[in-house]
């Protein structure tokens, strides 16, 4: 009976392009158009009129779309870097809005209710989806070079590529959200949209990564990259963790200085420090308690690795999980929150062996499990998410955006992406400019 059930689920929700992207195929579309950002190829976006999703399925939930983002996580779509992209993806896994519609079986939202939406897609009944490893759902992601290359498949994730599934993305003016029942949260009045949005994924998977890391009050702990989740995660150990002395590494000075301003870090410029773990055993003798990479595998240091990966002999690197081998104490703990897609060459597995370390992969941040907690870290003032925020641009300038954002131009990290549907921006905020003044 079970297995019956999982099987109608499964022929219900997979497709491989559950929401189309294109014109040629309107099955599962209104007759509405809406503008969206879609990927046409390497370092190559259009702003395009599509039709806009409808309801196929009874826990389908469209939503007008009031804020999206751009992740560090989307440059390696921008760059084609994930697999089994295909021309015409419309991207952006953050995003929150306003329901418009909903299927018969949708009980938790209605029309008119203002949610998130999380990155991933659960179906809210598997095994995993009951242990409340949301990312790690059964039935919606049926990508076959994913399941050749890992064994099994994780979850679906919107606007992703269809190595996880093939659903349009939240850069749009409208979206999709199959089984609402789970993976929709509702947004009290009193969270600006500019905090509520990063529920969908960075706010969240950041504390994912802090706890999976197993960090306990006192601990001394090492963050690798200080892109909105190396922040968010650096806000973590501070605000809630207790962690006694937090050692972060990147070398944009404008997150560096945030880091070590606001919340008390002790940073360390790889432009100027070549040798991190170096450095690191001589602040930290004996070694780091814990330490944490949010940065992943696009970022080749040296000339061997930036060869290997050109020409195909490597697809991520090692140079940080080496830095983290050796700046991490014996029988210490480290964790990985970025981005690794395949394989890498010249990992010192050894000294994981040897030291006795444990490596953590967090996989992609189970949302649902932690959005209602991360909520009440923000209502009580605890963690604020805008913090990291520094532009609102329209979404017609997503495009424009993401060169900016992929060359670090004036400061950009993390932006608000306004539609048509957008309340205007909250006092304190980032109010609406455009991407051609940062070019003055």
């Amino acid at each position: 009976m079970a297995a019956n059930a999982a099987s109608n689920l499964m022929q219900r929700v997979m497709g491989e392009v559950p929401v189309p992207t294109s014109n040629e195929d309107k099955q599962n579309t209104s007759s509405i158009n809406m503008l969206a950002c879609a990927w046409e190829g390497k370092a190559k976006l259009s702003m395009k009129h599509v039709p806009a999703p409808d309801v196929t399925d009874a826990e389908d939930v469209i939503i007008h779309v009031t804020g999206s983002t751009v992740c560090g996580s989307d440059l390696h779509l921008y760059h084609g870097e994930i697999f089994q992209l295909k021309q015409g993806e419309i991207l952006g896994h953050e995003g929150m809005g306003i329901v418009e519609k909903v299927g018969p079986a949708v009980t938790h939202v209605k029309p008119g209710d203002r949610v998130v939406a999380a990155f991933n897609i659960a179906c809210g009944q598997c095994e995993y989806c009951l242990k409340k490893q949301f990312t790690a759902c059964e039935w919606t992601n049926n990508s076959s070079l994913m399941q050749k290359m890992y064994g099994q498949n994780i979850a679906g994730v919107i606007g992703y590529s269809h190595f996880v599934g093939g659903y349009s993305g939240a850069q749009a003016e409208y979206l999709r959200i199959l089984f609402g029942n789970t993976n929709l949260l509702k947004v009290p009045d009193d969270i600006p949209d500019e905090k509520a949005l990063f529920l969908s994924d960075i706010v969240p998977t950041a504390y994912h990564a802090v706890w999976e890391a197993g960090v306990k009050e006192g601990d001394v702990v090492g963050v690798w990259g200080l892109g909105p989740i190396g922040l968010c995660v650096v806000q973590w150990l501070r605000k809630v963790f207790k962690a006694s002395r937090i050692i972060a590494v990147d070398n944009v000075p404008e997150r560096l200085a945030l880091a070590k301003e606001r919340w008390g870090a002790e940073v360390i410029d790889f432009n100027t420090e070549k040798d991190i773990a170096a450095r690191i055993n001589v602040v930290v003798p004996g070694g780091l308690d814990r330490s944490i990479d949010c940065t992943g595998f696009r970022y080749a240091k040296s000339m061997l690795h930036k060869a290997e990966r050109a020409i195909g002999f490597e697809t991520d690197t090692s140079e940080i999980i080496n830095e983290m081998i050796r700046s991490t104490k014996k029988f210490g703990t480290m964790a990985l929150i970025a981005d690794y897609a395949a394989y890498t060459n010249h990992l010192l597995i050894g000294g994981i062996m040897e030291k006795g370390l444990r490596l953590i992969g967090c996989g992609q941040a189970p949302i649902q499990r932690h959005w209602h907690r991360c909520l009440e870290y923000i209502l009580q003032g605890l963690f604020d998410p805008s913090v990291i925020l520094t532009h609102r641009f329209l979404l017609e300038e997503a495009v424009e955006v993401y060169q900016a954002f992929d060359h670090k131009e004036a400061g950009v990290m993390k932006v608000f992406l306004q539609t048509k549907f957008s309340a205007p921006p909250t006092i304190g905020t980032p109010q609406l400019s455009s991407v051609k003044d940062l070019k003055h």
